[in-house]
């Protein structure tokens, strides 16, 4: 790449990296790729909200035919909303010496992994911060677990059956690495018996069992499980990423800094507490 002054490099940055960044961003986030991503609405700046709707299931009605199948009564429908604020702002960003070192960089993809991954892990803290599963019987906070074996995820999907989660959609599981060992350690678990198709989220291969895809999550430390429905939270986001690289003169500097950044939102979906287990140890 040939860039000669600022407004090139801008110009080339704008052009090649930011599309790369929004593609790489929804690759590469483990939770945020899983989660429902559907909203009406759009997100242009900061602090604009969006809505996601959900239709509440209907009773329906078994008639007899020969007693009461001539009739039937309609039900009035019914719909739910979430409204959801994009408030959070993930950003992270670089200075440079100067003009050349930048120029030197930005044909690389170090600096783009370097920021990427700052992004990557501010959304991912935060999601993982609205994680709040019911503690209402039966209680999907489950603690005490040393050891995630094939047994405990049968009683994570007995759980997840009993508040009716959607097979639409998939059942997945987020695990720490120990728990994520524990599952490699089990012979029920590896055996290739049991292997089934593997797919791939943010480059992680993922192992179905027991009605879950499994993926290690090496984001999370010590004895940590999180098993869910996609819809027990909603990610709303901007479709693109932000970059943009000024000079640092005005502040009597002299250098450049390059900053990357994304406006999204996230919360808890329509019964969401009920539609994810957290496991401890």
């Amino acid at each position: 790449m040939s860039a000669i002054d600022l407004a090139a490099v801008n110009d080339q940055i704008q052009k090649y990296w930011a599309p790369v960044f929004t593609k790489r961003l929804r690759e590469n986030l483990l939770l945020g790729g899983l989660i429902n991503k559907d909203y009406i609405g759009a997100i242009n700046r900061g602090g604009d909200t969006v809505r996601v709707s959900q239709i509440v299931d209907v009773s329906g009605q078994l008639l007899t035919v020969g007693t009461d199948a001539d009739t039937f009564s309609p039900e009035a429908i019914s719909t739910t909303y979430v409204d959801i604020k994009a408030d959070k702002r993930a950003v992270a960003s670089v200075e440079f010496q100067d003009l050349v070192e930048l120029q030197s960089q930005i044909d690389g993809t170090k600096v783009q992994d370097t920021l990427m991954f700052a992004m990557q892990k501010q959304i991912n803290t935060y999601l993982y911060s609205l994680v709040s599963p019911s503690t209402s019987a039966p209680d999907h906070d489950i603690a005490s677990v040393t050891d995630f074996n094939s047994s405990q995820l049968a009683a994570c999907r007995v759980l997840a059956a009993q508040a009716k989660w959607s097979m639409e959609g998939g059942w997945y599981a987020l695990l720490s690495p120990q728990y994520y060992g524990d599952i490699l350690n089990s012979t029920t678990m590896v055996s290739s018996d049991y292997v089934q198709d593997a797919p791939t989220v943010g480059g992680v291969v993922g192992t179905k069992r027991y009605g879950f895809t499994l993926f290690e999550d090496n984001s999370r430390t010590g004895d940590y499980g999180l098993l869910f429905h996609p819809d027990f939270m909603h990610m709303v986001q901007q479709t693109a990423v932000n970059v943009k690289v000024s000079d640092l003169h005005a502040q009597k500097k002299f250098g450049m800094v390059m900053s990357v950044d994304i406006v999204f939102g996230a919360k808890l979906g329509n019964q969401g507490a009920v539609k994810h287990i957290k496991v401890t140890g």
